[in-house]
């Protein structure tokens, strides 16, 4: 699977230039500073349309902006696509006319929300090669017990008899090696290591000095892992074991 690594980073541009090099990353359009770092250094890049850090901390999508944005650096040889705009709290409706107003010369990937009906899921899968699973609604928090019950229905409608999914399947926030090793991902972002990297409690007593140092050592740790070649299912008893965060606190 494809690890993307979540931008904005801290540090030196030489810096995040190291930490890039051989990497894959996702650059919101929100915080677009390291765009030209990325271009540069990374081995692949996809990018994204911000709608998280809009349902967290409120404003607009500029749409046109963002498709201009997205014009200029699909051109890039190491673009791999981008998530086409939508609204994780907004309707069907509304999600459907900013999918129909994407450009079809654009690599565009449609995100499915999971409190969403199962049926669109499919009908995304039918019609895209790459599909992205964002967490919404009851099920806003990855890793959480509920969510588990919930992602369980999902693998179930969008995979075969064998467990292969009918399409490539991108998980949004889910590049945490107890997710995604349970889970037929072609590939998964988060800003762990970005956000991680200046932390320097979680260290211990051997902390790296610089914030490249620290944010290479969680991405290898994460990047050490891949994701389930199939879905087998999760059991009940092994909800526990996984979910990081209790439901009550999604």
């Amino acid at each position: 699977m494809i690890h993307y690594h979540g931008t904005p980073l801290g540090g030196e541009a030489s810096q995040k230039g190291l930490f890039l090099t051989g990497r894959h990353a996702l650059v919101p359009y929100t915080y677009q500073t390291d765009m030209a770092v990325v271009s540069e250094f990374s081995q692949s890049f996809v990018l994204d349309n911000g709608a998280y850090t809009i349902w967290k901390q409120g404003g607009k999508l500029d749409i046109h902006g963002y498709i201009e944005w997205v014009e200029k650096w699909a051109k890039h040889p190491g673009f791999d696509w981008a998530l086409i705009p939508d609204v994780i709290d907004g309707t069907d409706q509304q999600n459907d006319s900013m999918i129909s107003a994407w450009p079809q010369d654009l690599p565009g990937v449609p995100v499915y929300h999971l409190h969403e009906d199962t049926k669109r899921l499919r009908h995304f899968a039918d019609n895209y090669k790459v599909v992205a699973l964002g967490s919404s609604g009851l099920y806003a928090s990855p890793g959480t017990f509920g969510w588990w019950g919930r992602m369980k229905k999902i693998m179930e409608a969008v995979c075969d008899e064998d467990g292969r999914p009918r399409c490539k399947l991108h998980g949004l926030r889910m590049l945490d090696p107890q997710i995604f090793t349970k889970l037929p991902l072609s590939s998964a972002d988060s800003t762990n290591a970005a956000v991680n990297s200046g932390s320097l409690s979680r260290f211990g007593q051997y902390t790296p000095s610089t914030v490249v140092q620290r944010a290479n050592i969680i991405a290898a740790r994460i990047e050490s892992y891949n994701s389930a070649p199939v879905w087998s299912g999760v059991q009940q008893e092994e909800f526990n074991l996984v979910h990081s965060i209790p439901e009550s606190q999604s």
